[in-house]
């Protein structure tokens, strides 16, 4: 989606409408893509004495997935620091609304690919609530992360038509701050386990 068509959205409450905010500076809006800021807040991955994080909650030494990672919070201008092979999950700052007819492509700033942080993860049409950014650092060198700089950039792509986004009942709607995996929640992992089961007896 181009910029006009984007500005002819902004700010519309119908299922047309495109949601920004905030929207800190207008230039964010580019030809082609947004620009959008790193936000206050970060779960930081941690070590455990754990071997790994499992993720099949009928696993009796299954322990819950936020508890291998730590909160932080920095305030707006203040830094934080990516090491090397870390993972962080981090926010936008901005919350944002997406149309009913536009899903989005979230990458990192070509800045910030150069110093090794690459992100790209896509975002579903009608979604509301902070974009989720899994945070790594695939270079040699810590790097600093200022809150409220542009590090990421959206995509807007539409589709011939509308669809429903699944609301409550997807597992990261309405997200505004970092969120851990829920990938112990798929209800897929049960199956499988009734599958392997059954082939055992």
């Amino acid at each position: 989606m181009i910029k006009k068509d984007v500005l002819a959205r902004l700010g519309k409450t119908d299922p047309t409408g495109l949601w920004i905010d905030p929207l800190l500076d207008e230039n964010q809006i580019g030809d082609l893509t947004i620009d959008l800021r790193l936000g206050y807040d970060f779960l930081v991955s941690i070590v455990t004495r754990r071997p790994y994080i499992g993720i099949a909650r009928d696993d009796e030494r299954f322990r819950a997935i936020s508890s291998y990672f730590q909160p932080t919070r920095r305030e707006l201008g203040e830094r934080f620091i990516l090491y090397p092979d870390q993972v962080v999950l981090a926010t936008t700052l901005e919350y944002i609304a997406l149309p009913g007819d536009c899903y989005a492509d979230i990458l990192t700033r070509s800045s910030y690919n150069r110093l090794g942080i690459a992100v790209n993860t896509m975002v579903q049409p009608g979604f509301r609530g902070c974009f989720s950014i899994e945070l790594f650092n695939h270079g040699n060198n810590p790097i600093e992360l200022v809150v409220g700089a542009k590090m990421f950039q959206m995509r807007l792509t539409q589709l011939p038509e509308s669809i429903t986004y699944g609301g409550l009942e997807r597992k990261y709607f309405g997200n505004v701050r970092p969120t851990p995996s829920r990938a112990a929640d798929d209800e897929d992992l049960q199956r499988l386990r009734s599958i392997s089961d059954n082939h055992r007896e």
